[in-house]
């Protein structure tokens, strides 16, 4: 009987190596992946010229003046404070209202608290941690982020719908270490 299992246990072995060796990989040549990329890249530079579109209009039906960064970020300092410049490392606290561009509130720090998180660590979106670093304690912001410096693709899975565009309005309340 044990003979057997060894028996067994050796023919497995053998066949699951020869049937995995036996795959062939498939590699795509420059070409091929040339030919899927081009169209994506276009089709993404569309969607960010009508997204950049949509958020002038919006800025501009608020007669809001807004500055664009290099990564796309719409950003404003509303009202100046005194206190702290953020820096990365520094922990940063904010109060805050996201609102999609319907002006639909999705999360506001009214009923979810105070947001705190170190700057250039990640874990909150690439938008508002570049917008962050734009501003010092008590100073007021609107930041309008792209999908790509928000939640990307497919939203947050809650409250915010795949590939939107959102606006923070922000406090930064406190930078400490």
């Amino acid at each position: 009987m044990k003979i057997n299992k060894i028996l067994f246990c050796s023919l497995l072995m053998i066949f699951i190596f020869f049937v995995s060796c036996s795959r062939k990989q498939q590699y795509r040549s420059d070409a091929e992946v040339a030919q899927f990329k081009e169209p994506l890249i276009k089709i993404n530079k569309y969607l960010i010229k009508k997204d950049a579109e949509q958020i002038a209009d919006y800025a501009k039906r608020r007669k809001w003046e807004m500055k664009v960064s290099k990564t796309g970020l719409w950003h404003m300092i509303y009202e100046k404070g005194n206190g702290r410049n953020a820096k990365e490392g520094k922990i940063a606290t904010i109060e805050y209202n996201i609102n999609l561009l319907d002006g639909t509130l999705c999360y506001s720090s009214d009923s979810l608290g105070v947001k705190k998180f170190k700057i250039g660590q990640g874990g909150v979106e690439a938008g508002l941690e570049e917008g962050i670093l734009l501003m010092r304690e008590g100073d007021k912001a609107r930041f309008i982020l792209l999908p790509h410096l928000a939640f990307g693709l497919v939203g947050d899975d809650n409250k915010i719908p795949r590939r939107s565009t959102i606006v923070y309005d922000v406090k930064l309340v406190n930078v400490s270490n």
